[in-house]
């Protein structure tokens, strides 16, 4: 039962984590205005969508290693922190430049909650993961 339940959260989790990748990732690909105020050139947007969307499906495949989801997980903390920094030097609102933190947050916690329900080791790459 207990097990179930692990793969359930982790699943719920790593589901959260890569619908807002992906929503983040259709935004930012639609609405080329809103991505330029942030100061950032065209070909960033185009090469961070598609990082995003890259990693937003990696994580939603079972076969994919821990070790390679931890690395998803690093490259969206830092897309994350970026985000943040970015909207709070170009002047959004308090609200936008939460958001990003707020689902850092999230991130954090499934980290920490993946490596406490892995092996012993408490590594997540020793943590199989099936559907």
């Amino acid at each position: 039962m207990k097990k179930s339940k692990s793969k359930f959260i982790f699943w719920l989790i790593t589901g959260l984590i890569s619908f807002f990748m992906l929503f983040s990732a259709y935004f930012s690909g639609t609405h080329k205005v809103e991505f330029a105020h942030l100061g950032f050139p065209n070909y960033f947007r185009i090469e961070l969508t598609t990082a995003k969307i890259i990693g937003a499906l990696a994580l939603l495949i079972p076969q994919v290693p821990g070790r390679i989801r931890e690395w998803i997980y690093v490259a969206f903390g830092i897309v994350l922190i970026s985000a943040a920094i970015a909207k709070f030097n170009s002047g959004y609102p308090i609200s936008g430049v939460i958001e990003p933190l707020f689902v850092l947050t999230i991130l954090i916690a499934s980290t920490l909650y993946l490596n406490r329900s892995a092996k012993p080791s408490g590594s997540i790459k020793d943590q199989p993961v099936h559907a």
